[in-house]
């Protein structure tokens, strides 16, 4: 895997990922990281003909999950190159055809997009996990859940998964993500404090059908077609948006 760091900010978390990655898959094309010094950067993957680019601060390029962060996108990189439905599939098109015909507040139409982004997540995950712990992603979860309902105003954290926000009821959908992908994985036992801190948000937002979400976060088939990987998008999108139950 031939991966170029820019920037003033360590190699090894990223090099590291790459040596990981090949013992399970590979990527074609080569990947260019960019490390920058602006702390409110998000982690953003491009891709073009010629390559992969990660842009990432270098707050997250030396912190504790960095090597996990790049595992993640270096995933997401993968999937993209292959064809996964859940890299090919247009959002904006799945979340109008669930949509259509309603009207829907700007904030829930942006939640939608970023619970698109939860479902490709999910199979960057799928990938990653298979050559790596994921004992650090567990503890990132459980303090970016924690962030979120102590303080809903405190803006995005490091990692975008769980970013914090005003919202109660995207809150409750994340907390279901964040749980529904550690049963995918068996990562935590039941009595670990994720599992009150995701009740305490599905408390906050009572029309959210938490069990329902963190379901559907759970049982994504492992190996979509396209149409199914539609139907799913496109049910989830009415579940949280449109006030219909996800498809099954």
């Amino acid at each position: 895997m031939d991966v170029k760091i820019e920037g003033a900010g360590p190699a090894e978390p990223f090099l590291a990922a790459g040596s990981l990655l090949e013992t399970q898959c590979r990527l074609d094309r080569p990947v260019t990281v960019t490390v920058v010094d602006d702390s409110d950067e998000r982690t953003r993957v491009g891709h073009t003909e010629d390559g992969h680019r990660l842009t990432i601060s270098r707050q997250a390029a030396t912190s504790a999950i960095a090597r996990e962060l790049a595992l993640h996108e270096f995933a997401h990189m993968h999937h993209y190159e292959r064809g996964h439905p859940s890299h090919t599939q247009s959002t904006e098109e799945a979340i109008y055809l669930g949509l259509a015909g309603q009207q829907v507040e700007q904030r829930k139409l942006t939640h939608c997009y970023q619970i698109a982004n939860h479902m490709k997540d999910i199979y960057a995950d799928d990938l990653w996990m298979e050559v790596a712990p994921a004992d650090k992603l567990v503890g990132f979860l459980e303090a970016s859940l924690a962030s979120s309902l102590a303080d809903r105003d405190s803006g995005p954290q490091g990692w975008e998964r769980l970013a914090a926000g005003s919202d109660a009821e995207i809150t409750a959908v994340n907390a279901a993500f964040a749980l529904g992908l550690v049963e995918r994985h068996n990562l935590a036992d039941p009595d670990h404090q994720l599992y009150d801190l995701a009740h305490a948000a599905a408390a906050d937002a009572p029309t959210i059908e938490f069990e329902r979400f963190r379901t559907l976060f759970k049982s994504l088939a492992t190996d979509p077609d396209e149409s199914e990987y539609r139907k799913r998008l496109v049910g989830i999108t009415r579940a949280y948006a449109g006030g219909e139950q996800a498809a099954d």
